[in-house]
């Protein structure tokens, strides 16, 4: 099987941002808005193993939850993104529905960094944040262990939706992962 052209480029550190002077300096956090709909949809396309939702859905991300999601730009092109919503009924947690990190960015740390700033500009309203994560999503799993540590609070998880009984036998079962509450 032929390796993705973007792996031999990492390989070769032609893409690592860990070679690469300065580019995490370089990449910019903000709120998205709805023009940047489009390029969060392409995105998630590329982050297997998010489930690829309606361009619209992604539009309404970005217009009705532009508080609580996070773009990340590299040279005006889409690098990250995070989306997440408050819990109607807990409005002091954060669930962070996606996280998608293009591929050529991926394994710079660039995750964690989003996630410690959408909480940093969350932090007057929130105590806690969940996600829901897979079992073999070793990726996320790790980001979010590092979150917890990198902000003195607990990591709990426990399964939230069940492959059979909740997701007709066509998705891994999700566990939800509840970090906090914060100490701010």
């Amino acid at each position: 099987m032929p390796v993705p052209d973007f792996c031999t480029k990492m390989t070769q550190g032609l893409l690592d941002p860990l070679k690469s002077p300065d580019i995490s300096e370089k990449i910019l956090f903000r709120k998205p808005t709805t023009l940047d709909g489009a390029s969060v949809h392409h995105l998630v396309a590329t982050c297997k193993p998010l489930d690829v939702n309606s361009l619209y859905c992604n539009i309404l991300q970005c217009f009705h939850f532009s508080d609580t999601a996070l773009l990340a730009e590299l040279n005006g092109k889409t690098v990250g993104f995070i989306s997440g919503y408050r819990l109607p009924e807990q409005p002091d947690t954060l669930f962070v529905w996606q996280v998608a990190v293009a591929p050529d960015v991926r394994g710079s740390g660039l995750a964690t960094r989003m996630l410690s700033s959408l909480i940093k500009r969350q932090q007057d309203d929130i105590r806690f944040l969940h996600t829901s994560i897979t079992e073999s999503n070793a990726a996320s799993w790790n980001t979010f262990r590092r979150i917890a540590e990198q902000f003195d609070a607990p990591f709990n998880s426990d399964v939230l939706f069940e492959r059979d009984q909740h997701l007709d036998g066509k998705h891994d079962t999700e566990f939800l992962v509840q970090i906090g509450p914060f100490p701010f």
